[in-house]
């Protein structure tokens, strides 16, 4: 059975709330880039110790927090989301998923986007891959040997990253000039938390440093800003 064809048959949960949670202002910590030869950011994970930004061309970047300087980088096709899973990268490619060895760069193994070219943020979190649908508003959670669907939440904005921490699922959201992070309830789809981002400011990427940052990917600006995670 295709990865498509199992959405049939799978729970699907619709957020449709978010009248009812007041946005607060996102507090923009830090800005990183942009970086010579990198004119966007499309992709963003953390390894534990270092930002990652996928350029959506053919290098990912590593970026050292303290600095805010890149630290190495990784031939690789990275045109949307990134995420970890503690021993591998995995890379949105087009109408692919890579799993990418970090030392080498080395693609190790491959299976196929939920959106089949129409993906958006990634991220790792409970043995799962869990892939954002930009235009379709939805975030799938895949498994990551197969690409099989094995749930889908539905949002009501366009769906730019994702990303887990303590349990929390978030999500990223750029529609014109305006864009937030999403606090979801992952059974539900339920809006929990909203933090706006700036007038103009848009995010491509998302992900956690596991404490109180949030990563996010700056699009076109070559920046990657992080966020107050709140408390």
């Amino acid at each position: 059975m295709s990865a498509c064809s199992t959405t049939l048959d799978l729970p699907v949960a619709s957020s449709s709330n978010e009248h009812l949670v007041p946005a607060r202002a996102a507090e923009i910590v830090r800005e990183f880039g942009p970086f010579d030869g990198s004119p966007s950011v499309a992709g963003v994970t953390f390894d534990g110790k270092r930002v990652w930004a996928a350029t959506g061309g053919t290098r990912l970047i590593a970026i050292e927090p303290a600095s805010g300087e890149p630290t190495d980088s990784l031939n690789v096709a990275c045109d949307a989301g990134t995420a970890f899973d503690g021993r591998h990268f995995y890379q949105i490619a087009e109408s692919r998923i890579h799993k990418i060895d970090p030392t080498t760069g080395q693609v190790v193994s491959s299976i196929p986007a939920p959106g089949k070219g129409a993906d958006s943020g990634l991220t790792w979190a409970e043995g799962s891959l869990w892939v954002g649908q930009y235009r379709d508003r939805k975030i799938h959670q895949i498994d990551p040997a197969t690409g099989a669907i094995r749930r889908t939440i539905e949002s009501n904005r366009f769906v730019t990253g994702v990303t887990f921490v303590d349990g929390e699922m978030w999500h990223g959201t750029w529609e014109g000039d305006e864009s937030e992070l999403r606090r979801i309830d992952p059974d539900s789809g339920d809006v929990l938390a909203r933090l706006a981002m700036p007038e103009g400011t848009g995010i491509s990427g998302l992900e956690s440093d596991g404490a109180g940052l949030f990563y996010c990917g700056g699009g076109p600006s070559g920046k990657v800003r992080a966020v107050r995670r709140p408390s």
